[in-house]
């Protein structure tokens, strides 16, 4: 394996470089990587795959593929140390563009003319969090079928997260449910959703009045504008955030609400530090507050599950000035933002 170059990527704030190595050292150590995401793209029998098959056989020069790896520093002083890096941590890499092609070229090595020194490129990926991956992902991916961007989201969110430190914020997926259902875990769905709600910055993002295709176009163009990334709030520490707040009963239950955690996803880069310097009987009371405030809400008139997730997304963001309010001044706010 050769690191030709590497630079730093302005923009996800990640070092980035570009290397070389023969099929038969991708087969072995980045093909495996397609299994690290439980969920990842199946592999397409499509005659476009076809013929990059034959083209390998005939020696064609693929388009470089992409690895991503999650780093706290992500800056390295010259091309050796990237390339020292990317072997020691090889096994925690992840494929970013181009699993259809090392799928392929998984197909084209069982065939007896395949010739294992012909050379691949890659572009390799270091940043210090998930969120920027997910940028860059999006952008690579955006427009391939079947990946939708929610697919991808939902890929990262179950593969690419670590959950370990948390001690009460337990997830799984409707399949693991089925199968054994952990007391009090929260749905792979759900949490999805409210990563999908920090990353666009947006409460609606599902909407079946509108053709899917363009629904996801929409998702796309929010989470590049919205640059979610830039900011110094994690979605890894609003999970950190939510699980220091798991130990409260009341807490625990308005969490699991679908709704809620997608609005307060949505709203807590604005009140992140406040909430997570107070105390929990502080944080309990005013979310209850909410709760209260939000029942003067007659159900029969309006779509309670958007106006929760509004109306979440306005008392987290706001917190500073909705946790001193009380249940009529908060009422009184929800009439304001319903109202429109």
């Amino acid at each position: 394996m050769k690191i030709f170059n590497k630079s730093f990527d302005n923009v996800i704030k990640s070092e980035v470089g570009l290397g070389m190595c023969d099929y038969a050292f991708a087969l072995e150590k980045f093909y495996p990587l397609i299994n690290r995401f439980e969920a990842q793209r199946k592999s397409l029998d499509s005659r476009l795959y076809k013929r990059l098959e034959q083209d390998i056989l005939a020696g064609c020069i693929m388009p470089p593929i992409t690895i991503a790896f999650v780093k706290q520093d992500p800056k390295f002083q010259n091309i050796e140390e990237l390339k020292d890096f990317m072997m020691n941590k090889i096994n925690h890499g992840y494929i970013l563009d181009g699993i259809q092609r090392l799928n392929t070229l998984k197909k084209a090595s069982e065939l007896r003319i395949f010739e294992p020194t012909n050379p691949i490129y890659f572009n390799v990926i270091i940043s210090d969090n998930e969120d920027k991956l997910l940028y860059r992902m999006i952008t690579l991916n955006n427009g391939q079928k079947p990946m939708t961007p929610k697919h991808q989201i939902e890929i990262l969110t179950r593969d690419l997260f670590d959950f370990s430190h948390l001690t009460r914020f337990n997830i799984q997926s409707e399949k693991e449910k089925s199968i054994e259902r952990l007391p009090n875990a929260f749905s792979l769905a759900d949490v999805t959703k409210g990563y999908l709600s920090f990353l666009t910055e947006n409460v609606h993002n599902e909407n079946n009045k509108i053709i899917e295709e363009k629904m996801d176009e929409i998702i796309v163009g929010r989470i590049l504008e919205s640059r979610v990334f830039i900011g110094s709030i994690t979605f890894k520490d609003i999970l950190s955030l939510i699980d220091s707040k798991l130990s409260d009963s009341f807490l625990s239950e308005w969490f699991r609400v679908s709704n809620n955690l997608i609005g307060f996803c949505c709203g807590i880069k604005f009140s992140y530090s406040f909430i997570q310097e107070e105390n929990i009987e502080e944080t309990r009371n005013a979310f209850k507050t909410f709760e209260l405030a939000f029942s003067a809400i007659k159900p029969s008139k309006v779509n309670l599950g958007k106006f929760r997730r509004e109306l979440s997304f306005y008392f987290v963001k706001n917190y500073r000035q909705t946790k001193g309010f009380d249940t009529n001044e908060l009422i009184g706010k929800f009439l304001e933002i319903t109202a429109n």
